[in-house]
């Protein structure tokens, strides 16, 4: 008995050694490799590969560059000098595009990609020392469920509290919204708000708040895998393998739900000088209507490359100028938004996003009518790399 235990511990011993063998040798390749001149070397032991390429946002033209074989199977390649910024890249390796990169264990998914993440910063305070995390002062981030009357169903966010929140006080809330296809996950990972706020309040360029970030999807109730419905495939809008019932209110409709149950739950200003709401994407879309449906609950809203449309599905798909001049209730309803004077009406858009006309319609109809809104143009698309920006800002222009 004695030597059947002992030949069984011996075997364990031996499948845990095999096992840090392993670990150990694929620790040997570093990828990424941030160089002190501001380049990155990606390196992948591949020895059986006839063709290497990375793919990823560092590259200016969004392309592939080839990677090249040297020693012991191992395939390099070394960027230009990067600006400050989180990147993301994958490898594609004899025609198998998306692979992950084996030596980093970094990764976020956006729907249904996953890619390798890394950050470059040149100095305190620049873009990529705001996404890192820093030894400052950090807020908590919490999964809550909440129940929404008008949805019919327990649903799922992400609240972000400040640093000393546990102190006492109250505190004001930004509601912060992501895009289609994404959820509750998807500004605490992808857009790396608990960084930027930790950062941001440390340093005293945004006052202390609480951020929301709920799952903008009505008929789910959380992240894809993390509620009842399983293990189902994300898709764009009604893609993908998820639930495909109608839900029997919008995000904007049902709003107010999740606002009366943050304002019974946390310590928050029940005010709307206390309340402010921002969105990328369709989030931006939903900001735009929750700002109309609700004129007076709010008194900051950012639209970040919102996703514009009103009135019914027969026009949706038209021209945003032409969905203004078709929809009875809009010019009532802006009317009413900016003769309540919210503090700040602000839009961000990048030069070459597809959504770009949506917003030049927007702005001309507000201009002729003398609305006060601020707007800010970068460059690039619909991107995470602009969405992380425009939070940047809008998060030290409000509650001041």
């Amino acid at each position: 008995m004695k030597k059947t235990i002992l030949s069984l511990a011996l075997a364990m011993v031996c499948l845990g050694a095999s096992a840090q063998e392993k670990l150990f040798n694929s620790a040997s390749v570093q990828s990424p490799v941030i160089n002190k001149d501001g380049t990155v070397t990606f390196n992948l032991y591949a020895p059986k590969a006839v063709k290497v390429e990375v793919s990823g946002d560092f590259l200016s033209d969004s392309s592939v560059a080839a990677m090249k074989e040297g020693r012991n199977g191992v395939w390099s390649y070394t960027t230009e000098k990067l600006a400050p910024e989180m990147y993301s890249y994958t490898f594609n390796i004899d025609g198998m595009t998306g692979v992950k990169d084996p030596a980093n264990i970094y990764v976020n998914r956006d729907i249904v990609s996953f890619t390798n993440i890394f950050i470059v910063s040149d100095q305190k305070g620049d873009k990529g020392d705001l996404y890192k995390v820093n030894e400052v002062p950090h807020g908590n981030l919490s999964k809550v469920w909440y129940n929404s009357p008008t949805l019919k169903m327990q649903r799922r966010m992400t609240v972000y509290t400040p640093a000393g929140y546990d102190k006492g006080g109250k505190y004001p809330v930004l509601y912060l919204l992501h895009g289609a296809g994404g959820d509750e996950n998807a500004w605490s990972e992808l857009g790396r708000a608990a960084q930027i706020l930790d950062n941001l309040i440390a340093t005293g360029k945004a006052k202390p708040m609480i951020v929301v970030m709920p799952n903008g999807n009505p008929n789910c109730q959380a992240a894809p895998g993390e509620w009842s419905w399983g293990m189902y495939t994300p898709g764009f809008l009604d893609g993908g393998t998820g639930p495909k019932e109608p839900a029997v209110a919008s995000i904007p409709e049902s709003f107010m739900d999740i606002v009366n149950y943050v304002d019974a739950n946390y310590r928050t200003i029940k005010k709307r000088e206390g309340r402010a709401i921002c969105g990328l994407s369709m989030g931006g879309g939903h900001t735009f209507h929750v700002s109309l449906l609700y004129p007076t609950t709010f008194d900051y809203y950012g639209l970040f490359s919102a996703g514009l449309h009103l009135g019914g599905n027969q026009i949706q798909g038209a021209p945003f100028a032409d969905q203004i001049k078709a929809d009875p209730n809009f010019a009532q309803q802006s009317a009413k938004l900016f003769g309540s004077k919210p503090k700040l009406y602000w839009m961000g858009m990048g030069k070459t996003d597809f959504l770009y006309q949506s917003t030049v319609d927007l702005r001309n109809y507000w201009d002729s009518k003398g609305y006060n809104y601020e707007y800010v143009e970068t460059d690039g698309g619909h991107i995470w790399r602009n969405w992380r920006i425009y939070l940047t800002m809008f998060a030290q222009k409000i509650f001041k």
